[in-house]
Parts: structure tokens; C-alpha cells; sequence
């Protein structure tokens, strides 16, 4: 399913395009007549949002006028499962080690959990900022698929995430999971590297040479 961020992201540069093709098909070129380059002006306007949208708003002079906290990266995680927590016979009743991968652009972001056992791939992700303060919060749904090999102990569930962050570039968040299993618990989080390529959990690990 296509995210709105991935909409606006093509439709700019889909418009921009067409609409500088068209021009050109038209005989209308910026260097013919000073009066025309206005007509590209639409074109270079819908680039400016993909630019702003993938990398610009990260920009240290960007970055400090719009304030959007800069989450990607992957994070060192600690899952703390509360006393209460519905967790089978067998389960791993923490902490628990992971690591969550945070994938994001101006106006989408993208979380995936890893542990060892596990992987969880969030939706509907959202930062939730009041107006006027540093503070803010990460909400996103989730879905967790266990490997094969605990899904027996483990089934595919649902759950929630909440995380407290403050500042633009923060390096550590704190917050809570809540699962459809009656399962919940603490999340702290360390900022180990900006890099988004890890596809497995030991891939993650062997990078976090912060590791205590």
C-alpha cells in the first residue's frame, strides 16, 4: 500500500516532469525569452518538495528552523516486560535485547523491531509535538512475526508503541509497548548509528560496538 508521503513525493516529481516535458514540447525554453522562465517555475517548485522531503529537512540550517525531531537510525532497545504480563511458559520474561530501525522522511517514517527471535514492522507511525515545548512522542501500531521456530510458544500478534523524546536530534528515547497477548512493558532505546540497512538482528548487533 502506497503511505501519503510516498503520494505526494511521485505526484511532485510525476507533475514537475510532465509539466517541463510539455513546455519543451511547446517550444517554450527559459533561455528563448527571459518572460518564460517563470512558466518552470511549477517544475523546480515540485523537485523542491521531493529534495525537502527526502534530505533537505535534515540540513543542520533546515533542521533548526522546522524543529522535526530526526529519528532515523538504528536504536539499541531494552524490553522490560511488566510483572503482570500474560508471557507462555518458556518466554523470554526479559529484559530483552533488540533493535529497532527507524526509516524516515519529512512526512513518513517506517519502525522495524528485531530481536532475536522475532521481527515487527510498525504502521500508522506518527510524532506527535505540542506546540511550543521540545517534548514530543512516537506512536506507532505494530505487527510482530516470531520465526518459525517460536511461533509454536510465540504466535503472530499486534500491538502499540509509545515513546518519549525531546529535541531535535535526541540519542535516547524511553517508553512503553502494549501487545494484544495482555503482554506490556519499558522500552529504553540508544541511539547506535544513523544507518537504516540492517536486515537482521545479528547484522545490528555486530554494529553496536557500544554494546556494554
Amino acid at each position: 500500500m502506497t503511505s501519503p508521503a510516498q503520494s505526494i513525493r511521485w505526484g511532485a516529481a510525476a507533475a514537475s516532469t510532465l509539466y517541463g516535458v510539455l513546455l519543451y514540447l511547446l517550444g517554450l525554453r527559459p533561455e528563448q525569452e527571459l518572460k518564460y522562465a517563470f512558466a518552470y517555475v511549477p517544475m523546480a517548485l515540485g523537485y523542491l518538495v521531493l529534495v525537502f522531503d527526502k534530505w533537505a529537512w535534515r540540513w543542520a540550517g533546515v533542521h533548526r528552523i522546522t524543529g522535526h525531531p530526526r529519528l532515523d537510525g538504528t536504536w539499541r532497545t531494552t524490553l522490560t516486560p511488566s510483572t503482570d504480563s500474560h508471557i507462555p511458559v518458556g518466554g523470554n520474561r526479559g529484559p530483552i535485547r533488540a533493535y529497532l530501525t527507524v526509516e524516515q522522511s519529512y512526512w513518513s517514517l517506517h519502525a522495524t523491531l528485531r530481536t532475536a527471535e522475532s521481527s515487527s514492522r510498525s504502521s500508522n507511525a506518527t510524532i506527535d509535538k505540542t506546540d511550543g515545548s521540545d517534548i514530543a512522542e512516537l506512536r506507532f501500531l505494530y505487527e510482530n512475526t516470531p520465526q518459525v521456530a517460536h511461533q509454536q510458544r510465540s504466535p503472530r500478534h499486534t500491538g502499540a508503541c509509545r515513546l518519549s523524546l525531546a529535541g531535535r536530534a535526541p540519542t535516547a528515547l524511553t517508553g512503553r509497548y502494549y501487545t494484544d497477548r495482555f503482554t506490556a512493558g519499558d522500552m529504553e532505546l540508544v541511539l547506535v548509528n544513523r544507518t537504516t540497512d540492517y536486515s537482521t538482528f545479528a547484522q545490528a548487533a555486530g554494529a553496536d560496538t557500544t554494546t556494554p
